[in-house]
């Protein structure tokens, strides 16, 4: 189980013996998920949280570059530039060493990926699948996307998170042509459901689900971290994703942080985001600031800022260069990253994966970063946002019809 540290709460619960431990709401928020996701969550994981390219792309080549048995990798972004191009060649020289190679591309978000390297990917052995090709897809899927992002490898180690393969991600978010952006590394048995969501979506666009050389490795403990992987897929209807951010909202006491590249709730979640602030919760946003590549969905979100700060939520715009991380922290004990955004296209469309963890350590890492980037953003002021101009108001408007497809 998640080991918890209890000196920093001994002065709360002198001031309100009434208020649980941290283990108590551990196991709350755990039992609260399990029990209306129908999805055990595992223990004895262990958590890497990267941050930035620079990181998060040494440790997936690394990872890819020492493969001694199966590498399975799913993206909705794969472009073009020096690091499609590194990825590609280690894809394909694992696959001629005879390791059994698998990827998945998105067909939409990936049809930049240059011709040259998926030619040299395929004949070097690497197994290509394409999900949903915009050509070949009826109308009522043509909205509906792969967003998850997936790296396992050998069945033991995994990362997922909010990178795609593409020169924007490179670096460290010094600048804006290098993009802000959390991935994670995971050992222990939360990567079997992880690889369950590749092979849920390898499964539509491929005819062989598993071979002789698929390996159903028994996961030792790594850590102390408790995770459960949860799956949103493009359907009609309320979505696992939903519930899982509902579930974080209403068990916050003290506090939930969100960061999202992507930011255009529906109603009822900018009431729930109300609601949470009300009953005392400090509520804080972390959104992408002038640097943004879309900014119809960033005007969307707008249309929120001015009920949402009335309310008390907190809300910050990046500023050094374009966020675009997908991470929740609730009260400094559990958390949640992955591909999720805070938007109408994950909570709806979108085919996406996320991991709910519970691990004050992790989550504090979390939180460090989350404290380190609002030091580089600018708040929204209540009142100013409140004055914004006609011309700004207007373009909000704009956009309105738009935000199921955002």
């Amino acid at each position: 189980m998640t080991s918890i540290q209890e000196s920093p709460e001994s002065t709360l619960r002198e001031a309100d013996p009434e208020l649980p431990s941290a283990a108590e709401r551990v196991t709350r928020i755990r039992r609260r998920l399990e029990r209306l996701i129908g999805i055990a969550a595992t223990e004895g994981n262990r958590l890497v949280p990267l941050r930035n390219g620079d990181e998060i792309f040494a440790a997936m080549l690394a990872a890819i570059r020492g493969a001694e048995h199966t590498v399975d990798m799913m993206t909705f972004v794969y472009w073009k530039g020096d690091i499609a191009r590194e990825f590609a060649e280690a894809l394909a020289e694992r696959a001629e060493a005879g390791l059994r190679v698998r990827l998945l591309l998105d067909g939409f978000g990936s049809r930049l990926i240059e011709t040259e390297q998926l030619h040299a990917m395929e004949a070097a052995g690497v197994e290509v699948a394409w999900f949903r090709k915009p050509l070949y897809l009826s109308p009522l899927k043509q909205n509906h996307r792969c967003h998850r992002k997936v790296l396992v490898v050998d069945e033991e180690t995994a990362f997922t998170g909010g990178v795609g393969i593409a020169e924007e991600w490179c670096g460290d978010a010094r600048d804006e042509t290098e993009w802000r952006d959390t991935h994670v590394e995971v050992r222990g048995p939360a990567v079997d459901g992880i690889a369950a969501a590749f092979t849920q979506n390898w499964a539509e666009c491929h005819g062989e689900l598993f071979s002789g050389r698929d390996r159903f490795v028994e996961h030792r403990p790594q850590g102390d971290a408790v995770v459960q992987v949860v799956r949103g897929s493009a359907s009609f209807g309320w979505q696992d994703m939903q519930t899982l951010i509902r579930v974080m909202l209403e068990s916050a006491e003290e506090r939930f942080r969100l960061c999202t590249a992507y930011f255009s709730p529906d109603e009822y979640f900018v009431r729930l985001l109300c609601e949470t602030a009300r009953r005392g919760v400090d509520v804080e946003i972390l959104l992408p600031g002038p640097h943004t590549d879309k900014r119809v969905c960033q005007l969307a979100g707008q249309h929120h800022y001015e009920e949402l700060t009335a309310c008390g939520v907190r809300i910050y715009q990046y500023q050094p260069t374009m966020m675009h991380a997908k991470v929740i922290t609730v009260d400094g004990i559990a958390s949640l990253i992955g591909s999720t955004n805070f938007n109408r296209r994950s909570l709806d469309h979108d085919e996406e994966v996320m991991l709910a963890v519970l691990d004050p350590e992790f989550t504090a890492t979390l939180d460090e970063h989350f404290e380190s980037d609002t030091a580089l953003s600018e708040p929204i002021r209540k009142g100013r946002w409140k004055r914004r101009p006609v011309l700004q108001r207007a373009r909000e408007a704009a956009v309105l019809p738009l935000r199921r497809f955002l």
